[in-house]
């Protein structure tokens, strides 16, 4: 017998079933709800989708109750700890891990097409010399499109594919330039003999070297800090990808449409907050008061609690481990100790156990790129480079999903019914 919701309409005594499939039902099937021939039908209000589902996804799962997180069935933890960033996002963007031969292949598409055109440089330069370094990245990487033969070929997946390896090689370029315009320094060219996130590093930070040679544990750190952010399902960035995407744009446009919502405050900023709290609270013997004003609404913990996990951020506990490694290398950054005495407390104290106010992934994150010599206005460029891999896979994902449709939400209409023109001159 098939899964079935049976709903009774008390307006008009009528009874519906209503499929359910994989713990859901469609939308579409609560039109047929009606209370006469001229209603619209039902529809269901969700503001900030809490509850809906816009997509079936085979991408990344996640059990915020018990603190899951999964690319293509692989944990996090195991991902975090064994594999490399370009590696994991082979796996996001195909399906299964790559073996040796894939793996070369794909690196090599990526190293070998890090550098930009010289008019997308000459772009970069003209913006004002403080201008954001997000700001920056959203209008290159929009910029692009105009660069790429092809951009719009989006039902080819040949281009597809070339759309694709073009932006994950090129958005830390991009990122990199926008550091380097914000210090006013002159911008440094890609490295093709070093890694993903070694080349990374050299584009921020060289200077007058030869040959610039990262830190092993600043190189790892920034693979794990991309590999943690790479996809979290459906979250506004995501969602506007796919909103975007869905009108059968160019990834490019589309890439920067979902870096400008990373950029918002509530979505890529977290990090930052975290940071500005803490130097806020200023030393270990202020916590206490910090954490009085906190439980009486005066101020807010910044860092703990997720709308989606409702227990420990599985990255969390992997960006504190990062965070200690990188520590022995930038030296110890005094705010850690502040950030270690707020954690300890938050999880032994009653108030925020039971509201289950545990550590996210942000909580640290921007400790490290800190220490690192980043600063706070690079923090959503840097979320952005990890999560292009999962934008370009969702956005992927949607193009070949026979379900999907351009994406047009609904409203509940509450304005004025209507009503004739009034001319000027007897208003």
């Amino acid at each position: 017998m098939p899964d079935t919701l049976t709903i009774t309409d008390d307006r008009t005594g009528n009874t519906y079933q209503i499929p359910i499939e994989h713990g859901t039902i469609r939308a579409m099937d609560l039109r047929q709800i009606k209370t006469d021939e001229n209603d619209f039908g039902l529809m269901s209000y969700d503001p900030g989708y809490i509850n809906t589902a816009s997509t079936k996804s085979t991408i990344t799962y996640i059990d915020g109750e018990r603190g899951i997180l999964r690319y293509r069935g692989y944990p996090i933890e195991q991902l975090a700890k064994e594999s490399t960033f370009l590696e994991v996002a082979f796996l996001i963007l195909f399906g299964e891990l790559p073996n040796r031969e894939e793996l070369d292949s794909w690196e090599h598409d990526i190293t070998h097409q890090t550098y930009l055109h010289e008019k997308l440089k000459s772009l970069m330069q003209s913006f004002c010399h403080d201008a954001h370094p997000m700001s920056i990245f959203i209008a290159s990487v929009a910029t692009l499109a105009t660069f790429s033969t092809g951009a719009r070929s989006v039902d080819d997946p040949e281009r597809r594919l070339e759309q694709v390896k073009s932006l994950i090689a090129k958005v830390p370029t991009i990122a990199a330039f926008s550091f380097r315009h914000l210090r006013g320094l002159p911008y440094v060219y890609p490295d093709t003999d070093l890694s993903y996130s070694g080349n990374f590093l050299n584009m921020m930070f060289k200077m007058s070297e030869a040959k610039y040679k990262p830190e092993p544990a600043l190189e790892r750190a920034l693979d794990v800090l991309f590999i943690l952010h790479a996809d979290h399902e459906q979250n506004c960035s995501t969602s506007t990808m796919r909103a975007i995407g869905s009108s059968k744009s160019d990834p490019y446009s589309a890439l920067s449409g979902a870096a400008a919502a990373l950029y918002g405050p509530l979505h890529g900023g977290a990090n930052e907050a975290v940071l500005r709290m803490l130097q806020e609270i200023g030393h270990v013997d202020h916590v206490p008061a910090h954490i009085k004003q906190v439980k009486t609404g005066e101020s807010r913990l910044m860092g703990f609690g997720h709308r989606v996990y409702k227990n420990y951020d599985p990255r969390a506990s992997i960006i504190k481990e990062i965070a200690d490694r990188v520590f022995e290398v930038t030296g110890r950054n005094p705010l850690l100790d502040i950030a270690l005495e707020l954690e300890r407390i938050a999880l032994e104290d009653e108030y925020f156990v039971s509201r289950k106010l545990y550590p996210n992934v942000d909580f640290y994150s921007g400790l490290i790129y800190q220490a690192m010599g980043l600063p706070v206005e690079m923090f959503p460029v840097l979320f952005a480079i990890g999560r292009s891999v999962g934008w370009l896979a969702q956005w992927g994902e949607l193009l070949t999903d026979p379900e999907q449709r351009i994406a047009r939400p609904r409203q509940i209409y509450l304005g004025a019914d209507q009503r004739d023109y009034t001319p000027i001159d007897k208003r």
